[in-house]
C-alpha cells in the first residue's frame, strides 16, 4: 500500500521540496496556517539526522519542531532556566538577574504579570497567530490604541489623544479648504479634482457650511448628552498653535504604523505562554541551564560543549547539524571554529538598548475611561501602557517606561531606584495625585539581559540613514544569512524585522528549509 507519507518522501527524494510542498498542498495537509510562501518540509525528510538547536526562543522552538516534523533527531539546549527568550513574563516570585545589579524579585499581586520583552502580535503575523492555533494557546485582543489616553507635553500638558488627532484633522481640512477656495492650488489640481476633494475634506475635518472649523464632537463632548432635550454640544477647538507646541503630537500618528494597526493580540497569561507549549510538544523537551560554551565544526558533522549552570558539568554533545539562534553579542563571547570573516561579521553587529519598568496598581486609569492603550510622555520614559486584559479588575500591571534606542541607552546607566522614580514621575505627569498608589516595581534592562545582551539588533548603527528595518542588507547580515560549514544561524536578528516575533519564525522556517534541502541532496548524491 502506497501511504500519503511514502509518497511524499518519494517526491522529495526525487524532485526536492518544492514539488513536495505543492504536493502537500493538493493534499490539503500544508500552507493552512503559515505565513508567506512557507510550506512545512515533508515527512522523513530528515530521518536517520540530528540536529542541535541552540536557544529555546521564538526561532529555536521553530526551527525544532519543524526538523522534529521532519523525522530529525533534534536536541534544544537553552541556556535560561525558562523557555521563551526575549518573551519573558514576569510574575510573583520571578526573579530578574541582570548583569551589575541586584537580583529583584517580582511581587506582583497574583495573577498580574508583565510582558518584559515582546507584548503584541499584529494580525498580520499569520505564523506566530497559525502556531498559537496549532498548539492551542488562546489570544486575546491587545488593545493597542485607547482614544482616551494622553498625550503629555514637557510642561506636564495633556491632551486627550481623540482631541489631539480630530482637533488636528480639523484645522488642517480648513487651511487646505481656504486655499483651494484662493484658488492656491488650481496648478495642481484641476476643477474636477477640486469639486471632488471639498466635500471630502469638510466630512474628514467636520467642517461648517463656510468650511470653518469650530469644533468636533469627534474630539469629544463639550456637553454630554442626557435626558429629555439635554442636547449634546462639541466644545471649542484646541488652537492650533497649542497642538503644534505639544512635543507628542506626532504620536496621534502611532496607530497609522502598519504594525501597530489593529487588531493586534497577545496570547492569554502572558507572551511566554505559546513558547512553553511549543516546548511541551516537542518530543524532547529543551534541555535548560545548558550554557553553550563551545561551538565547532568537526568536518562530518558539529559538536557543541554545553555547561550545566546548575552542576557545572559540562559535557560534548555531537551532532550532524546545528541551528544557532544565540543572540549575536552572546555568540560573539562564545567559543568557536568558525571561519574568520563570520567571526567578524557576528562580532561586528552593535544591538540597540531597550528598558521596561512595571508596577503593581489599582486601576486609577479606568477612571479616565482608559482600558488599554498607551499615553505618550516624552523622554526617558517614552511612554505609559495599560493593560488589555482583566478590565474592571481591583489591580492591574501598569507599565511607567518603554523606551529604547540612544535614550534607553542612558537611562539604563541610572541607578534601578532613579529609573524607577523617572518612571514613578512620568506617570504622575499623566495621573495627577496617582503614582503613590504605583507599588512593586519591576524593572528590565535588556542590555544587561544574561544570554540576550540587547533586545534586537541595531543593524543601521553608525549609519547616515539610521535603521533599516525592513531593508536590511548589510554583508554581515547577508553572511550570517549562510551556514558556516554544518553551522546554521537563525533568529528575528537574522530577519527583516528584528524586533518581531514573526521575524524569528520566518527566519527559522528559511534555514530549516534550507538544511532539509542541503541533505536531500547529499543523499542523492550518496545513492
Amino acid at each position: 500500500m502506497i501511504t500519503r507519507r511514502r509518497l511524499l518522501n518519494t517526491l522529495g527524494s526525487a524532485a526536492g521540496l518544492g514539488v513536495t510542498a505543492a504536493a502537500m498542498k493538493a493534499m490539503g495537509i500544508a500552507g493552512i496556517a503559515h505565513a508567506q510562501d512557507w510550506t512545512a518540509l515533508p515527512p522523513g525528510a530528515g530521518a536517520g539526522r540530528s540536529v542541535i538547536v541552540l536557544g529555546a526562543g521564538i526561532a529555536g522552538l521553530v526551527a525544532a519542531h519543524e526538523l522534529e516534523q521532519a523525522g530529525f533527531d533534534v536536541t534544544v539546549l537553552e541556556a535560561r532556566d525558562r523557555v521563551g527568550g526575549r518573551a519573558w513574563a514576569f510574575r510573583n516570585g520571578t526573579k530578574i538577574e541582570m548583569i551589575g545589579e541586584e537580583t529583584q524579585t517580582v511581587c506582583f499581586a497574583d495573577g498580574l504579570y508583565m510582558n518584559a520583552g515582546p507584548a503584541r502580535i499584529p494580525s498580520f503575523h499569520t505564523g506566530f497567530l497559525g502556531y498559537a492555533k496549532k498548539f492551542g494557546v488562546p489570544m486575546e485582543v491587545e488593545v493597542n490604541s485607547s482614544r482616551s489616553a494622553f498625550i503629555v507635553g514637557s510642561d506636564g500638558s495633556r491632551i486627550r489623544m481623540r482631541t489631539a488627532i480630530n482637533d488636528m484633522r480639523g484645522h488642517v481640512s480648513e487651511l487646505l479648504n481656504k486655499a483651494l477656495r484662493q484658488g492656491s492650488l488650481d496648478q495642481t489640481l484641476s476643477a474636477d479634482d477640486i469639486e471632488a476633494l471639498m466635500p471630502f475634506l469638510s466630512r474628514y475635518g467636520d467642517l461648517d457650511a463656510q468650511g470653518r472649523f469650530i469644533g468636533t464632537e469627534r474630539s469629544g463632548f463639550g456637553k454630554a448628552p442626557g435626558a429629555g432635550l439635554a442636547f449634546s454640544e462639541h466644545g471649542a477647538p484646541l488652537p492650533l498653535r497649542q497642538l503644534l507646541s505639544n512635543e507628542q503630537l506626532p504620536m496621534t500618528l502611532f496607530e497609522d504604523n502598519l504594525y501597530m494597526q489593529a487588531t493586534m493580540f497577545e496570547p492569554v497569561g502572558g507572551m511566554d505562554q505559546m513558547h512553553i507549549a511549543m516546548d511541551r510538544a516537542l518530543k524532547k523537551p529543551s534541555v535548560r541551564n545548558a550554557e553553550v560554551v563551545e561551538l565547532a565544526n568537526t568536518g562530518a558533522g558539529a559538536s557543541v560543549v554545553m555547561r550545566d549552570r546548575v552542576s557545572g558539568a559540562q559535557r560534548r554533545l555531537m551532532a550532524d547539524f546545528v541551528i544557532c539562534t544565540i543572540p549575536l553579542p552572546v555568540l560573539a563571547k562564545t567559543k568557536s571554529n568558525l571561519p574568520g570573516p563570520v567571526k567578524q561579521a557576528i562580532g561586528s553587529v552593535q544591538y540597540s538598548f531597550s528598558n521596561k519598568v512595571g508596577f503593581d496598581a489599582p486601576r486609577f486609569w479606568e477612571d479616565d475611561q482608559i482600558y488599554g492603550g498607551i499615553s505618550f510622555v516624552g523622554a526617558p520614559t517614552a511612554l505609559i501602557w495599560y493593560p488589555s486584559g482583566d478590565l474592571f479588575a481591583d489591580r492591574g500591571m501598569l507599565l511607567g517606561c518603554y523606551n529604547s534606542g540612544d535614550v534607553a541607552e542612558e537611562f539604563a546607566k541610572l541607578p534601578l531606584s532613579a529609573q524607577i522614580e523617572a518612571s514613578r514621575a512620568a506617570v504622575e505627569r499623566a495621573h495627577p495625585g496617582q503614582s503613590s498608589k504605583l507599588s512593586n516595581p519591576a524593572v528590565i534592562n535588556w542590555n544587561k539581559a544574561p544570554f540576550s545582551l540587547g533586545p534586537w539588533p541595531d543593524w543601521g548603527a553608525g549609519m547616515a540613514s539610521g535603521g533599516q528595518e525592513g531593508h536590511i542588507d548589510l554583508p554581515a547580515y547577508a553572511l550570517l544569512q549562510e551556514p558556516a560549514g554544518q553551522i546554521y544561524f537563525a533568529g528575528a536578528h537574522l530577519s527583516q524585522t528584528p524586533g518581531w516575533q514573526e521575524g524569528g519564525i520566518q527566519s527559522a522556517r528559511m534555514q530549516v528549509t534550507k538544511l532539509a534541502e542541503r541533505v536531500r541532496l547529499e543523499g542523492r548524491q550518496a545513492a
